[in-house]
């Protein structure tokens, strides 16, 4: 039922359509060990454990996806970081995808509240959070606003969090939600994803197209984050910026990132784009891994169970 400043499919014709697409892209996931609906004071949020082929020591790590997408956009990273971590995916709140919004998201502090409700319900005391575009400015704003449960952070080009989203792409991506033809949404989807040939047999593509065609998406927008409170963040903060995004300025963000944060990475990957996550599957995970056992040997970072 559509509710006034809630999500939702635009019809049964468009959540049939759009489940069938997750179906099949999680299909191409590894096994999910354990899938859990949370119920929060937004909605139910649903999330994903995945296991290693070992028991990996220390905190797991909580994959945040991108706007119009959720967990199966993680295709080509979750077996990578699975060498290294416990994984537990999150669709968020309010967005495409299996998670289910039944109260208004007016702000940052409603983010913040569901998703540490979320972890809470998961029984995560600490966690390793890794957050792609609108998922690391998820991270960042739960970081400031619940600190406790992140011992850090993995950022992989996160807008709105150090520099500001540039015009040209707000213009451009109004194309992803606009009743525009196919091929003009695929044309916006390859100029983010910096030139690369996008189709539907990719299984993220068709997703996050699935998602800006099928879903209404009723929340409020991220805000930027002030210095005073990117400066607050009193953990490690991993975050790699894209040298080619489109929907940031990436000199800027990591000159402001590397002047703001105590504890923080600051690494500019030149060649990639704002797709980095698919991009760069294996050297993220190697990246993440090795942070993340620095966090833990420090004390930063305890078991969760």
């Amino acid at each position: 039922m559509r509710r006034r400043n809630v999500g939702y499919f635009k019809s049964e014709r468009a959540c049939a359509h759009f489940l069938s697409v997750y179906q099949t892209a999680m299909a191409q996931l590894p096994q999910v060990s354990q899938s859990t609906d949370v119920p929060t004071s937004f909605g139910t949020v649903c999330a994903y454990r995945f296991d290693g082929p070992s028991s990996a020591p220390g905190p797991p790590v909580v994959l945040l996806p991108g706007r119009n997408a959720s967990t199966p956009m993680w295709r080509a990273n979750i077996p990578a970081l699975l060498e290294h971590r416990t994984v537990i995916a999150i669709d968020l709140l309010g967005e495409a995808g299996v998670s289910v919004q039944d109260e208004p998201i007016t702000g940052p502090d409603d983010e913040a509240q569901w998703l540490d409700e979320t972890l809470a319900g998961l029984g995560l005391d600490r966690a390793h959070v890794m957050g792609v575009s609108i998922g690391g400015w998820t991270a960042v704003n739960y970081a400031v606003r619940r600190p406790g449960r992140a011992v850090s952070l993995t950022l992989l080009d996160p807008v709105m969090t150090f520099a500001p989203i540039p015009v040209k792409a707000l213009l451009v991506s109004a194309g992803l939600f606009l009743p525009v033809p196919e091929s003009v949404r695929r044309r916006v989807f390859s100029w983010i994803s910096g030139g690369a040939d996008v189709d539907d047999s990719l299984p993220e593509a068709a997703l996050i197209s699935a998602g800006s065609t099928d879903f209404a998406l009723r929340k409020a927008m991220p805000r930027s984050f002030t210095d005073e409170q990117l400066r607050s963040l009193d953990i490690p903060v991993l975050a790699l910026i894209a040298g080619r995004s489109v929907m940031l300025d990436a000199a800027l963000a990591a000159a402001r990132a590397r002047s703001l944060l105590p504890h923080g990475q600051i690494e500019l990957w030149a060649d990639a784009s704002h797709a980095i996550n698919g991009e760069y599957p294996a050297e993220i995970a190697e990246r993440a891994a090795a942070f993340w056992a620095d966090v833990d040997a420090a004390g930063n970072g305890v078991s969760s169970r």
